[in-house]
C-alpha cells in the first residue's frame, strides 16, 4: 500500500539529445519525496502511545495488533521517522554481540566516550553535595582527568571529574544504542485513518511545469 501512494517521475536517459522522445523517459517511484514527521509532536500523548519492542517482535506484528494489518507497518516506519526500517529495530541479543565483535574486536572493551554520571539530589562525593551537571552528558578524557569546579551558591567546589563521570566502552555503548531502538511511538487509532488519508493526498502533484497528473510529472 505504502509504494502504490507514492508519485511517479518521468526522468531522461539520455540527456545529451534534445528534444527527447517520449523512448528516451524512464517511469520509476520518486521517493525523493520524503514525509518527515515533526520530533515535536511526539510528545503530545493525544496522538502517540510509547511502545517498547521485545526480541523478535516485527513491525508488521505491530500494524497487525493496533490497525488490523499487517502492510500498515508503514505507517510505524514513517511517525517514527525511520530511515532504514532494517537497522531501526533493535537487534536481538545473539546478533548484536556478532555485530559489536566484527565492528571492534578486541577493541570492543576499549573507552568509546566518557558520560557523567547522575546524582540524587543531596547526594554527596567526599562530604561535597554534588550540583550543577546532568547525568548522560558525554564528556571527553580531559573533563574525566581533570577537576571539575562549581558554584555551590555559596563557595566555590571542586571534585575530580572522574568521581562524577566514568568511562563508556565500545561494547557498552553498542548496547545503550540498540535499546534505545526498543521504544518507538505508535499513532493512536482514532488519528490513523487521517494520516493516512493526509498522507496519500500529500503525494500528489500540484500543476506546474512538469505536470503530467496528480500521480506523475516529467523532469524538465
Amino acid at each position: 500500500m505504502y509504494f502504490s501512494s507514492i508519485p511517479n517521475i518521468k526522468y531522461d536517459t539520455k540527456p545529451i539529445q534534445y528534444p527527447f522522445s517520449e523512448s528516451d523517459y524512464v517511469t520509476a517511484k520518486n521517493f525523493f519525496r520524503r514525509y518527515k514527521i515533526n520530533p515535536d509532536i511526539f510528545g503530545y500523548s493525544t496522538f502517540y502511545k510509547k511502545y517498547s519492542i521485545q526480541d523478535g517482535v516485527k513491525l508488521e506484528t505491530i500494524a497487525n495488533d493496533y490497525y488490523g494489518e499487517p502492510y500498515y507497518d508503514w505507517v510505524l516506519v514513517l511517525t517514527n521517522n525511520m530511515i532504514n526500517p532494517l537497522f531501526g529495530l533493535p537487534l536481538d541479543n545473539w546478533t548484536l554481540e556478532q555485530v559489536i565483535e566484527d565492528k571492534y574486536g578486541e577493541t570492543k572493551y576499549n573507552t568509546h566516550h566518557y558520560e557523567t554520571l547522575e546524582f540524587k539530589t543531596g547526594e554527596r562525593i567526599d562530604g561535597i553535595e554534588v550540583v550543577g551537571v546532568e547525568g548522560g552528558l558525554t564528556v571527553d578524557n580531559n573533563f574525566y582527568s581533570s577537576p571539575f569546579q562549581y558554584w555551590d551558591g555559596v563557595q566555590y567546589r571542586s571534585v575530580n571529574g572522574s568521581m562524577i563521570s566514568k568511562p563508556v566502552s565500545n561494547w557498552e555503548y553498542e548496547i545503550q544504542e540498540n535499546e534505545k531502538k526498543r521504544e518507538i511511538y505508535i499513532l493512536k487509532k482514532n488519528f490513523f485513518k487521517r494520516f493516512v488519508n493526509e498522507f496519500k493526498t500529500r503525494n500528489k502533484y500540484t500543476k506546474s511545469s512538469s505536470f503530467l497528473s496528480e500521480r506523475l510529472k516529467k523532469t524538465n
